[in-house]
C-alpha cells in the first residue's frame, strides 16, 4: 500500500517537476517524522559498518517566477539526486525536506518560506537522519538551504556520529543571506550563527546568483572553501566531491 501511495504522490507531482526514477538499487522510502512531516528519501544500503553519505535537499520550488510562496515546494531540479545517484560509495541517501513531495494537511507555507529551518523541519530532518542512517557514521552534504539543515543538525545532535559535513552553493547564515537581496528575514528559522566544529568542506559556484561567492568567503575560512569555476547555482557539473575525513 505504501508503495502505491508514493508512485500516486509522484505523478501527482509529475506536473510541476521533471520525471525522475530512482535507478532499481536504490529503495524509496517515506518516514513518517515525530514532528508531524512525512519525508521522502531515497537510499542504497550495501554495508553495515561503512559510513553513509547523506545527502539534503536544498529549498526546491518555495516561490515562483514572481516572487511570491509557491503552494508546492517539490524541487524542479534533480541536481541533488543526480549526485546522489554518482556517488558510488557503499551507502548513500536523499533526504528531502518537509512538504515537498509529500503535502501533509499539517504542512503550511511557512515550512518552506520564513519557517523553513524552524525547530520542527530540523528536528524532524534530524528524525530521518538518524533512522536511515541506523548505527553508521554519516557523512552529510546539504545543497542551498540543505546547508543550512545538515549544520544546524550537526550543533543540535553532538552525539550523532558525523564525520565530515559538505555543502554545496550552501546558505550558512540565513540573516546576511536576506539582508543581502533586501528580502523580509526569516522570522520562524533558526540561524547557524557557530558553524558545527567538525570537519568539513564547502563548494562554491563561482558564477553563483542565489548564493553569492562573497557572502560564502565571509562564512567560511579559506582553507575550507572550494570555489568552482564558472558553475552556477543549480549546474555543478564539475564539481568532483570530496569525501575523505
Amino acid at each position: 500500500m505504501r508503495r502505491i501511495l508514493i508512485s500516486v504522490l509522484l505523478l501527482l507531482c509529475g506536473a510541476c517537476a521533471p520525471v525522475w526514477h530512482a535507478p532499481s538499487d536504490f529503495v524509496t522510502s517515506i518516514y513518517n517524522g515525530t514532528h508531524h512531516y512525512e519525508i521522502m528519501t531515497y537510499a542504497r544500503l550495501t554495508d553495515d559498518t561503512s559510513p553513509i553519505h547523506i545527502y539534503i535537499e536544498g529549498d526546491g520550488n518555495a516561490f515562483d517566477a514572481y516572487g511570491y510562496p509557491s503552494s508546492n515546494p517539490t524541487p524542479h531540479g534533480t541536481l541533488v539526486r543526480d549526485l546522489m545517484v554518482r556517488d558510488t560509495s557503499p551507502n548513500v541517501a536523499y533526504i528531502a525536506r518537509p512538504c515537498q513531495y509529500i503535502m501533509s494537511d499539517l504542512c503550511s507555507v511557512s515550512d518552506w518560506t520564513d519557517g523553513r529551518f524552524s525547530a520542527d523541519v530540523i528536528n524532524a530532518v534530524s528524525d530521518t537522519v538518524r533512522r536511515v542512517a541506523q548505527s553508521r557514521p554519516i557523512i552529510l552534504i546539504g545543497y542551498s538551504g540543505g546547508a543550512m539543515v545538515s549544520g544546524l543538525i550537526i550543533n543540535q545532535n553532538p552525539d550523532m556520529d558525523v564525520r565530515k559535513w559538505i555543502t554545496i552553493a550552501g546558505v550558512l547564515n540565513h540573516s546576511d543571506w536576506t539582508e543581502y537581496f533586501g528580502d523580509e528575514p526569516l522570522s520562524k528559522s533558526l540561524n547557524m550563527n557557530v558553524l558545527p566544529q567538525v570537519n568539513q568542506l564547502h563548494y562554491v559556484a563561482e558564477k553563483d546568483s542565489v548564493v553569492p561567492a562573497s557572502l560564502s568567503a565571509r562564512w567560511v575560512g579559506a582553507e575550507n572553501l572550494v570555489i568552482i569555476e564558472n558553475a552556477t547555482h543549480d549546474n555543478f557539473s564539475e564539481i568532483k566531491i570530496d569525501f575523505e575525513y
